[in-house]
């Protein structure tokens, strides 16, 4: 008989995690590699390694891997803009124009081009809130959907294309925005103008404030904006995976991207961090704000963040200007930088009212579930996030394994 507590876990069950993923995606090649990290009541319990980091030179999956988070950085990039706001700095419904003067020019889009583009004005302007709620207007070039988008990809209004943030955030003033804000939810370049308003309220670089005020505390030794030259060995390759049972290299880890200090310090896309700094700024999170004796965020500012901030209390299925996936939608809402579980049953995922979660390009994904005193965070490296199911398959076996 199985009753064998480990953390609050059956054991035998946590280890079908292992199964999975090594028999559905490891030995299928779907998967270069992958890493798994199972937090609960104080104790990282669960670490699970299996693949490889770098095929080409056969280097297996560490436990100090560092990986691109791509989008696991917007709820650092949140939370370290709330600190300002717990300093008196802003409000959140500060127009954010009163901070990037040339937002308050924008226009909502109608029809037609590049160019040639007709808007009507604003019902009203951007809000601090409406960014940390992806609640803005604002959108992603990648995104192929709309005349907006497109004039996004003209431009070249991307994290490689840009000199510097301020460059990449004085550009979007040139294009209307989707929507009136507050009126619907668009995944967006939203959180790179957070990280602006950082430098911009602060008077410090981004870089500077998140190592002096989250990475240095909560001692993220590993999470940065590049990957210096005596971590190189640690870094992850990123692949896509190609229906003839082969991954693709789309990002080497000795010569692609992120091995040198970038242009743009992009809080909605740049970091790389590691499991075990990840589940730090999870750990802090858990603890209401505080850990290792420093307190990043008060608990009542991230009582804040962590409600369901979507207009008139609506789930993101209601609202949502297209789709993403990094998140189901039905019964699920958004805070200030975090997707919001409303609804387990309408979600169709296990889990509990209030549980925090996001996820980055590269198929990684985090949850934090403050009912069970529980943090995941699921490390790997393929791109796109929407090639599988994993995150949901991930909360079904975590779930069935609590005792």
């Amino acid at each position: 008989m199985d009753r064998m507590s480990y953390f609050g876990f059956s054991k035998s069950r946590l280890n079908l995690i292992d199964e999975h993923l090594q028999t559905k995606y490891i030995d299928t090649k779907r998967f270069a590699g992958t890493l798994t990290g199972v937090y609960r009541n104080g104790e990282l319990g669960y670490i699970s390694s299996l693949g490889m980091m770098n095929l080409e030179q056969n280097i297996p999956m560490n436990r100090d891997t560092i990986f691109r988070i791509y989008s696991m950085t917007k709820p650092i990039t949140s939370i370290a803009l709330m600190t300002l706001y717990e300093k008196g700095m802003f409000q959140l419904d500060d127009p954010v124009s009163e901070y990037i003067p040339s937002f308050k020019n924008l226009g909502v889009y109608q029809q037609g081009n590049m160019g040639d583009f007709i808007t009507t004005p604003l019902e009203r302007e951007i809000t601090i809130r409406d960014l940390l709620t992806h609640q803005s207007g604002l959108t992603y070039g990648h995104t192929e959907r709309t005349n907006v988008d497109h004039a996004y990809r003209t431009m070249g209004i991307d994290r490689e294309s840009q000199q510097s943030l301020s460059t990449f955030v004085e550009s979007l003033s040139t294009i209307p925005i989707e929507f009136s804000p507050g009126t619907a939810w668009n995944y967006s370049v939203s959180t790179d103008v957070c990280g602006y308003l950082i430098e911009v309220i602060s008077g410090k670089t981004l870089d500077v404030f998140f190592q002096n005020e989250i990475f240095d505390p909560l001692q993220m030794s590993d999470t940065s904006f590049h990957v210096p030259p005596e971590k190189i060995s640690r870094f992850a390759s990123c692949y896509s995976y190609q229906q003839s049972n082969s991954l693709t290299l789309v990002d080497d880890s000795i010569s692609g991207t992120f091995i040198s200090k970038p242009k743009v310090f992009s809080g909605g896309g740049g970091l790389v961090s590691t499991l075990d700094d990840y589940i730090s700024f999870c750990e802090m999170i858990l603890n209401g704000g505080s850990l290792n004796d420093h307190m990043i965020i008060s608990r009542k500012t991230l009582d804040l963040m962590t409600s369901n901030h979507l207009t008139n209390g609506t789930d993101l299925k209601s609202c949502a200007y297209g789709r993403w996936s990094e998140t189901s939608y039905t019964g699920v809402g958004f805070g200030l930088g975090f997707s919001v579980l409303l609804n387990p049953a309408a979600s169709q995922v296990s889990g509990n009212v209030g549980e925090l979660a996001w996820g980055g390009a590269a198929s990684t994904a985090f949850w934090i579930d403050p009912v069970e005193n529980l943090a995941v965070v699921f490390l790997t490296q393929l791109r796109p996030s929407s090639q599988y199911n994993i995150r949901r398959e991930l909360r079904t076996l975590v779930y069935s394994a609590i005792d």
